[in-house]
């Protein structure tokens, strides 16, 4: 039985990803896959499959659509990767990357936040999810290198620990700029170069933490 949200969803797909050049079949399946309303609060459901950003619990937000499935087709996954996320939030882009790459290691600053996320991996039944409370600004090395890495929050650079946990050939996507607006950066280590493009312009909440914007 197909339910009002896959309809609605199947309709943000078409509507907002393909027809902005979001081209990757494989992108696009998950983000037709993941059900977006649950990582909204219950108010929120009837906008969850808008062309915006949505508040969530302490200051944070989920992204849009359409940045969700640009900066996850920008890192290229192709099944076998582990991909490191910095900025849980609601758990969304997780979900969307766990149903593209072998697994996901994803870092939270906020409990509440995390807790909630991680309710939603098990209700979801998306166990290739690993979380844990932590400054994301510092990676996760326990487990590195990451085949790719992607940050959910602007700061003012890179942070250098993510360059070094990122694995060769690798691809690391961030906003980088000032608290009010960012590039979204994509760089790529490869043969022991390190090559850094600007997307779009994008606006994030602040990356907090010892290689962001303070604690």
């Amino acid at each position: 039985m197909i339910d009002r949200f896959t309809t609605i969803r199947e309709r943000m797909v078409q509507e907002q990803l393909l027809a902005r050049g979001i081209a990757d079949p494989r992108v696009l399946a998950a983000m037709g896959e993941v059900p977006r309303h649950l990582f909204v609060d219950d108010a929120m459901r009837a906008r969850a499959y808008g062309d915006h950003p949505l508040p969530i619990a302490a200051g944070q937000t989920i992204s849009q659509p359409y940045i969700v499935a640009f900066m996850t087709q920008s890192l290229q996954l192709q099944g076998h990767e582990k991909v490191l996320e910095i900025g849980t939030g609601s758990g969304y882009q997780a979900a969307v990357l766990s149903r593209l790459c072998e697994k996901v290691y994803t870092v939270e600053r906020v409990n509440t936040l995390l807790a909630g996320a991680r309710k939603l991996f098990d209700t979801l039944r998306y166990f290739n999810i690993v979380a844990k409370l932590d400054d994301g600004t510092l990676g996760w090395p326990e487990f590195g290198p990451y085949d790719a890495i992607i940050v959910t929050a602007g700061g003012p650079e890179i942070p250098q620990p993510l360059v070094e946990q990122l694995a060769d050939p690798g691809r690391l996507v961030i906003p980088v700029g000032d608290q009010d607006i960012q590039n979204l950066h994509l760089l790529i280590k490869n043969s022991g170069k390190i090559h850094v493009e600007q997307l779009a312009s994008v606006r994030f909440v602040e990356l907090i933490g010892e290689h962001g914007w303070g604690r």
